[in-house]
């Protein structure tokens, strides 16, 4: 789907916690805005609390703005492989919830094709011991995070380096991609 902006593409990834999921992002050149929100349930407007009770359906997410002529949509698949446990169906870490699954929406035809390719190499590569669980859907509806969830690592430093070790998701992620000649820029 294009973005109003200039020929700007949209991207919309559920990764778990959604403090995790913006820096890896934000750090790649020709994305322009990464937002943390909800998405893929049934609630309009949801908030923070009732997306965290597991009862709307919505999963937390990153919207992504990015510039195609700058970076495709398969190195924003790859930098999202990289950033979360795919064979999780549970959660993501120290987060469990229907909440915290993680999953690729797809704004269109060419991104949904794009999406079960990567998923099918990833499966195909046995890089894991247990089958890829990531769930690929359509986009419908993105809901912005409250302010304050909004660049959490840059507001709270302390408070988001404190949770990324202590969730287990930095020793995994290091643990299954740093022996790999890696792209993805982690927090």
């Amino acid at each position: 789907m294009e973005n109003k902006k200039e020929n700007l593409s949209s991207a919309t990834f559920a990764g778990g916690c959604f403090w995790c999921m913006v820096p890896p992002f934000q750090k790649l050149n020709g994305v322009v805005e990464v937002i943390a929100g909800y998405s893929g349930g049934n609630k309009k407007n949801p908030g923070y609390e009732e997306v965290s009770s597991g009862n709307t359906g919505h999963l937390e997410v990153v919207q992504i703005t990015y510039d195609p002529s700058k970076i495709n949509y398969t190195k924003l698949l790859d930098t999202f492989w990289k950033s979360i446990d795919p064979t999780d169906n549970n959660g993501q870490f120290a987060d469990k919830g229907s909440q915290y699954k993680t999953a690729i929406f797809y704004h269109n035809a060419e991104q949904k094709i794009l999406a079960q390719k990567s998923g099918s190499e990833l499966e195909k590569s046995k890089k894991f011991d247990k089958p890829i669980a990531t769930l690929i859907l359509p986009f419908e509806e993105f809901y912005p995070a409250e302010e304050y969830h909004q660049d959490y690592y840059k507001k709270n430093p302390i408070r988001y380096n404190l949770y990324k070790i202590a969730s287990g998701r930095e020793q995994y992620l290091k643990r299954v991609w740093d022996n790999e000649n890696r792209t993805n820029p982690r927090a």
